[in-house]
């Protein structure tokens, strides 16, 4: 693989050279995901997280047109700061950004692209995107399951977001040959609540665990990544009656508005954040602080089995 146009930082490199544990993270939750400051001050205490539970954080981006593993905290306030400003980036938006020398904001789909660039195996996030409701007839769905197929990273989440068609993205999941583990959990997590009456492929309950199973798809060369799916802490869920129903309204209203492609996920997420009061925000703080922790430790067992 090409390398020559990836930007590493001292703090990333290094770890990647002493074979520490290093975790990817997204940038698209920074300048398209929350409003500023609560951006900044979250993707900030993400990396703290990190941290603090024994891995090197690496905050992924284009800056510049240089893909980028371990962004600083000065980048990190402008990519909150610019928000939506800032291009939400794709895998096709990946060739024209690096060539005009633009700065882009990764979705899950090129943090793990960039990640696996630098050598960068767990890679932690809120939600996966998947298939949307009403993807029968408007071919909608994200391009992260297509990545998912394709690129050996770890993706530990809370679940694909509430606002998508579920059990459509589970099949689609199904037919790519991408493993859907639950940490902890028979059933797949909803983002905004723990449940949501669809089960997974394989409940795991430790990070060693998950670190194996892992470790075994990667020996075998099987094709594509795993999708490690980390309830959000009880204390942080919302009702599930209430966030139902602000989805359904958000929906109706995207629909009405005639938004579609990628401004969608944006949408529906403000309009979920407006309609429940920012209660939403709230849990998606949590949730993301959560998946960081589980990803930490799931990097750490993985470092252990490294060769000296």
């Amino acid at each position: 693989m090409n390398t020559s146009y990836l930007s590493l930082s001292p703090e990333v490199s290094q770890a990647l050279q002493d074979k520490r544990p290093v975790v990817a993270l997204e940038s698209t939750i920074i300048s398209h995901g929350m409003p500023y400051p609560q951006n900044v001050e979250t993707a900030l205490s993400v990396e703290q997280t990190i941290r603090d539970n024994g891995a090197t954080p690496a905050t992924i981006a284009i800056i510049g047109g240089r893909p980028t593993a371990g962004c600083t905290p000065d980048q990190i306030e402008y990519l909150g700061r610019q928000g939506q400003k800032v291009t939400k980036a794709s895998r096709r938006d990946l060739p024209v950004l690096v060539a005009q020398h633009r700065d882009g904001a990764t979705t899950v789909t090129t943090t793990m692209i960039i990640a696996h660039m630098a050598g960068i195996q767990v890679f932690a996030t809120g939600g996966i995107g998947g298939v949307h409701r009403g993807a029968e007839t408007t071919m909608d769905i994200s391009a992260d399951l297509e990545e998912l197929a394709m690129t050996p990273v770890m993706v530990v989440c809370a679940g694909c977001k509430s606002i998508l068609d579920i059990g459509l993205t589970l099949e689609y999941l199904e037919t790519k040959g991408v493993p859907v583990i639950g940490f902890g959990t028979d059933e797949l997590p909803a983002f905004y609540t723990r449940q949501s009456g669809f089960g997974v492929d394989y409940r795991l309950d430790t990070p060693a665990a998950v670190a194996d199973a892992f470790r075994a798809q990667r020996a075998m060369n099987l094709q594509g990544g795993m999708l490690v799916t980390n309830p959000i802490p009880a204390e942080y869920q919302m009702d599930k009656a209430v966030i139902d129903q602000a989805i359904e309204t958000a929906v109706a209203e995207c629909n009405r508005l005639g938004i579609k492609g990628k401004e969608t996920t944006p949408f529906l997420l403000a309009k979920v954040k407006e309609l429940t009061g920012g209660d939403s925000l709230a849990s998606n703080i949590q949730l993301v602080l959560s998946n960081a922790r589980l990803a930490a430790h799931i990097a750490r067992e993985l470092a252990t089995g490294l060769p000296a």
